[in-house]
């Protein structure tokens, strides 16, 4: 089995690390193949809410695509080098995107490439202050190709999005949360423990609601605003029928009526 990325669950938190730290956590095809076939056991078991993205050792988060390996599937030709390397990142990402769990990164280190479209694509980000961002591309003769193109405009805007994609220049992590790349930036000994704490903030709600925000916000970002408040409409249908709705609006009746602050029980799941 592949220790390409590793995977330590604990408190209902799947913990994946990148590990390849003598590459930089490059993503060579083998750890693109790992990780989703990780996402996979993750998406159907029950006992984890969330998701924590991080990079071996002290020095990355991960350093991009695996240049010489992708490399030579570019001089088999253009078929062999979409199919092998751009099709497998695109799908990650995708996957990353529209994974129905919260998906964290947790910004160890440099985070170039292939590395920062990661960044780009799961739905919530916390950097160490040790952070660096890149999308160097460019200096190899080449476009992003795991998405940046796409994705990147959409959180920093099209200007501060072409100048990064067209300068290929590194910045910091303190950049990267004005612009929408990440969330927060933390000193760099609380990086796990931080997004451990987001994750645990957010499982405890109901994942059936978590679920339904994530898809409403993720394909409703690609559509016009009437197409979104569709697909908002459905996913709250989709709740309405569910115990964890029922149980939550009960919860909220009987806090009004009784007045009661939220205990340790029931009303702190909600409130």
């Amino acid at each position: 089995m592949s220790n390409t990325v590793l995977m330590q669950i604990s408190e209902g938190i799947a913990l994946l690390t990148l590990n390849r730290p003598e590459k930089l956590n490059a993503l060579n095809y083998e750890l693109i193949d790992r990780l989703m076939s990780l996402l996979d056991q993750i998406e159907v078991n029950n006992a984890v809410g969330a998701v924590i993205i991080t990079g071996a050792g002290t020095r990355a988060f991960s350093a991009g695509g695996d240049i010489h390996e992708f490399s030579e599937s570019v001089a088999e030709g253009v078929n062999p080098a979409v199919r092998d390397f751009v099709r497998r990142g695109q799908g990650l990402t995708a996957r990353l995107e529209a994974f129905p769990k919260p998906v964290i990164a947790a910004v160890n280190g440099i985070a170039y490439g292939g590395g920062c479209e990661i960044i780009e694509a799961v739905h919530l980000a916390i950097a160490s202050d040790r952070a660096r961002f890149a999308r160097p591309e460019i200096k190899l003769g080449m476009p992003p190709t795991f998405g940046g193109t796409q994705r990147l405009p959409r959180l920093a805007g099209r200007k501060r999005a072409l100048e990064l994609l067209l300068t290929g220049e590194d910045f910091l992590a303190d950049r990267a949360r004005e612009m929408g790349l990440v969330n927060d930036v933390v000193p760099h000994e609380d990086l796990i423990p931080a997004a451990g704490d987001l994750a645990r903030r957010i499982m405890a709600y109901s994942p059936l609601a978590v679920r339904a925000i994530i898809t409403a916000v993720t394909r409703g970002l690609n559509m016009s605003i009437s197409e979104g408040l569709l697909v908002e409409s459905e996913q709250f249908a989709q709740m309405v029928p569910t115990d964890d709705l029922a149980d939550a609006l009960a919860a909220w009746k009987g806090r009004r009526i009784h007045d009661d602050p939220p205990g340790p029980g029931l009303l702190s799941r909600y409130f």
